[in-house]
C-alpha cells in the first residue's frame, strides 16, 4: 500500500526506517534526549542508523551533535525545527485534563521510569503515602507503561479525595494540570520543564542547575515547598535549559518540519549515497514479510 502511495516523504518518530519505502524518509524523534545510554555506552538518542535523508531536530543541544554527524557522514540534511508534539502546549489546542477549579491547593504531578533501579515509586512510597494522607497538595500519579504492575496496585490503591492515579497515553494535558513535578531520571520532566515549572528529582543521574535534585527521601515535602515558590534563580536556570532544549513555544515546530521538508524535496543539493545496510533492511523485510524490489 505504500509503494501504491508513493509518497513524497515519509516521517518516523523511531530511529529507523525501512529505506526501501518510496520518498524521502524524515526524523522527527519519539524524545528528548535523556542522557540515557545503551550496554555498550552509547548515546542512542545520537545513532545515525543510514535510514534518514533529513533530521528535524528539536533544539540547539541535539542540532549541534546531529550538524557534526552530517559533516562527517554527508549523505542527509539537519534542520532545527522543535518538535511537533509539543505544540498542543503553545498552541492553544490542548487544555489541563486534571484541574479542580473549586480546590485552590498546589497540584503536585508525580511521575517515575519503570526501571527498579532509577524508579522512585518503591523509595518513595511511604513519603507519597504521608502526602496522600495529609491533604497538604492535590497529588497526580503517572508511571511508565512497563512499571511493574505491583507499585501500579500500591499506588492505585493510594486514592482518595488527595490523590488521583492517572492513566493515559496523552501525557501534554495532564503535565498541564500540575504546577510542580517530582520525579526521578524519566525523561518525561523535560517536557514538563518546557513549560518552564520546576522539577524535584530524586537521585536523578545527571542533576543540573535546572533541577532541584534530592537524595534524602526525608527531604522531599522541603524540596516540593521551595519549587512551589517558583525562585527567581531556579526559574532563570530552567529558562537558560530550555534555550538549549527547545527554545521554540510559538506551536509551529510541525509547520517548521513540513517546510523544511519541503525544502528538501525541492533542492537541487546532491547528498552522498547512504550505506547499503544489507542486514538491517533484510531484518526490516523479514519483519514486514516484504520481499518485492
Amino acid at each position: 500500500e505504500i509503494n501504491q502511495w508513493a509518497p513524497d516523504a515519509t516521517f518516523a518518530p523511531a530511529n529507523s526506517i525501512p529505506t526501501f519505502f518510496p520518498g524521502k524518509k524524515v526524523a522527527v524523534f519519539h524524545g528528548f534526549d535523556a542522557g540515557k545510554l545503551n550496554k555498550k555506552g552509547q548515546n542512542d538518542h545520537f545513532k545515525v542508523r543510514g535510514c534518514f535523508d533529513l533530521y528535524c531536530t528539536q533544539g540547539p543541544n541535539t542540532t549541534a551533535p546531529f550538524t557534526a554527524l552530517q559533516k562527517k557522514l554527508g549523505y542527509f540534511k539537519v534542520v532545527e525545527t522543535g518538535w511537533p508534539p509539543l505544540d498542543q502546549f503553545f498552541n492553544g489546542n490542548s487544555k489541563p485534563s486534571h484541574i479542580n477549579e473549586t480546590d485552590s491547593r498546589p497540584t503536585v504531578l508525580i511521575c517515575s521510569t519503570f526501571s527498579k533501579r532509577l524508579s522512585l515509586a518503591p523509595k518513595l512510597y511511604e513519603q507519597i503515602k504521608h502526602f496522600s494522607e495529609s491533604g497538604k497538595w492535590r497529588l497526580l500519579v503517572q508511571f511508565h507503561p512497563k512499571m511493574a504492575q505491583e507499585w501500579v496496585d500500591k499506588y492505585k490503591a493510594l486514592s482518595n479525595d488527595n490523590l488521583t492515579f492517572v492513566e493515559t497515553d496523552n501525557v501534554i494535558p495532564l503535565l498541564q494540570s500540575a504546577d510542580v513535578m517530582l520525579c526521578d531520571t524519566s525523561s518525561i520532566l523535560l517536557m514538563f520543564l518546557v513549560q518552564r515549572k520546576p522539577v524535584v528529582t530524586f537521585c536523578n543521574k545527571a542533576p543540573e542547575k535546572h533541577l532541584l535534585n534530592i537524595t534524602d527521601k526525608n527531604n522531599v515535602e522541603a524540596a516540593i515547598d521551595y519549587a512551589l515558590t517558583y525562585p527567581k534563580e531556579l526559574v532563570d536556570n530552567i529558562e537558560a535549559f530550555c534555550q538549549e532544549l527547545h527554545p521554540y513555544t510559538d506551536g509551529k515546530s510541525s509547520q517548521r518540519v513540513l517546510c523544511a521538508t519541503n525544502e528538501l524535496l525541492h533542492s537541487d543539493e546532491k547528498l552522498k549515497a547512504k550505506p547499503l545496510n544489507f542486514i538491517r533492511q533484510f531484518k526490516m523485510r523479514k519483519r514486514l514479510n516484504y520481499w518485492s524490489w
